[in-house]
């Protein structure tokens, strides 16, 4: 009977695909023979990595030698039982991390790399070392996050537990000590050995759970300036995003929508509640045309539908179609108190949710100069990779499912998507009244082009307001070239594509 080495190598190559990747290593340095068969092996590599991981899609091709011994390593840190060793590489693992969501199925269910990393991720130490490192948790949070030591790596944290989606956002308990005792909600409460049982109940002392940090970030008017487009970006004019404020954006809309969503008794389903699903480029998938008879297409958007029935073949960023979108917002008497007094408003903030339906007017060459846009190409370009994507111009209108009365959802819409330099997907939004832009947005898609997630950012008013001396203010329109105001109001808001069709079904008024 010949021995392993006699075999021949396509013998060799049947027997060595049956390992798990792990044991390659250990397999290559057994022998130099086994070595040097191993050693560069494109093939025998590629063929162990698609039978763990999702192959990607024709014309992306990898290393697939490198991509399978980072995926080793990532999945042995996963694993690993010391949280110092994952915190030592957050950065690598938000790398790999996003390597493997980019190249992921975009159906979720047939995806190995979202279910691999799902299986991971139920394990609350790689939850707490991994996603709840950014420096939202040097403040809020539990005892057992906190955040890294760097700037860089509280970045990947926050990019690594926005494409992971579920915010993160648990109770927090104090500090333990021999003076605390454990009680229900994950909540410690101080033991005070000189007050009666009874005052020792009714004295609870809790943490800052990280949705408070979040919204003390997102509601910070200093946030707001030109150098960050007024949105989710860095405060330096790069366009890159600062995705500790994308992160901030997440938990603050997600605490409140898990309250609305409380409150509907289910009318409303739960959102961004599955790790990793639709975070991967091109994840979106339409369901397809309602079911029944339908609604006639706004008046506007069916006049730029006849008119330009193919732009949507050329528009790579699927722009046509319905969207929702959330905006939470505070009264502005409680958002100039939160900036510029010491009252604290409300916990729990109000929501809206608005149904939009865009359709694309225009498509631009990459890089072009308009309106909304002053920076064009003046931006450094020269460390961006991959295809120039052109810029996209669209029209639409947006309704209140809430009351059809209510002033502040029901307009015109307009506004363009566009790469940022360093290849994210920018999307900015104007809201129409009257035929005034009173409200604008600047926001990021979370996963990358036409990605499920949708687009997290910040909306704020266009118009200026004034102050004064008995501190009321009032607004003054075109006051300014950039036309915003450093006193607000602004907040969170996101969008998410429902499907590609533009027709309401006819039994779709319900509302919350």
């Amino acid at each position: 009977m010949p021995s392993l080495l006699e075999l021949s190598h396509e013998l060799l190559h049947c027997v060595f695909t049956e390992i798990d990747p792990a044991d390659l290593a250990q397999l290559s340095a057994s022998c130099q023979s086994l070595y040097s068969y191993i050693k560069g092996n494109k093939l025998l590599h590629k063929d162990l990595y698609v039978r763990r991981y999702d192959e990607p899609n024709a014309g992306r091709e990898l290393d697939w030698e490198e991509e399978t011994h980072n995926s080793v390593k990532l999945e042995k840190i996963l694993e690993s039982d010391d949280r110092e060793v994952k915190r030592e590489h957050i950065d690598f693992v938000s790398r790999q991390i996003n390597s493997l969501i980019e190249t992921a199925n975009v159906t979720p269910d047939q995806s190995l790399n979202v279910q691999l990393l799902s299986d991971y991720f139920s394990d609350t130490a790689n939850i707490d070392t991994l996603l709840c490192s950014s420096s939202l948790f040097s403040r809020g949070g539990t005892d057992l996050q906190r955040a890294a030591s760097t700037c860089e790596l509280q970045q990947a944290s926050a990019k690594l537990h926005c494409l992971y989606g579920r915010p993160v956002d648990p109770v927090p308990s104090q500090r333990c000590s021999q003076h605390f005792a454990v009680t229900p909600f994950f909540t410690l409460r101080h033991v005070d050995l000189a007050t009666s049982p009874s005052s020792n109940t009714r004295k609870q002392t809790r943490g800052i759970p990280a949705h408070t940090v979040a919204r003390s970030k997102v509601y910070d008017l200093r946030q707001y300036t030109d150098a960050t487009l007024w949105g989710p970006f860095k405060d330096d004019g790069s366009q890159e995003v600062d995705w500790e404020k994308v992160e901030a954006i997440m938990l603050v809309l997600g605490f409140n929508l898990n309250k609305f969503t409380e409150r509907s008794g289910g009318r409303f389903a739960q959102v961004w509640d599955t790790p990793f699903v639709g975070a991967t480029p091109k994840s979106f998938i339409s369901p397809g045309p309602p079911a029944g008879p339908t609604k006639e297409l706004d008046e506007e958007i069916s006049v730029i539908r006849e008119l330009s029935p193919s732009i949507d073949s050329l528009d790579p960023y699927g722009v046509t179609g319905t969207w929702m979108r959330v905006v939470c917002f505070l009264d502005y008497n409680d958002l100039y108190a939160f900036n510029f007094s010491s009252r604290i408003p409300d916990e729990e903030l109000p929501i809206r949710l608005i149904r939009i339906k865009l359709q694309v007017t225009r498509i631009e060459l990459p890089g072009s100069i308009d309106e909304d846009d002053d920076e064009g190409d003046v931006m450094d370009w020269s460390n961006f990779k991959g295809e120039r994507l052109p810029v996209v111009h669209f029209r639409g209108s947006s309704r209140s499912l809430h009351a059809s009365w209510d002033p502040n959802a029901n307009s015109r819409i307009r506004g363009t998507v566009r790469q940022t330099p360093e290849g994210e997907i920018r999307w900015t939004t104007f809201s129409i009244f009257h035929g005034e832009e009173r409200w604008r947005s600047e926001g990021i898609q979370v996963g990358g082009l036409r990605a499920a997630r949708g687009v997290l950012g910040n909306w704020f008013d266009k118009r200026v307001h004034l102050f004064n001396a008995s501190n009321e203010y009032f607004d003054v329109t075109n006051a300014t070239q950039r036309d915003y105001d450093m006193h607000g109001p602004a907040g969170p808001t996101a969008f998410w594509k429902e499907t590609d069709e533009l027709a309401d079904e006819k039994t779709s008024s319900s509302t919350y």
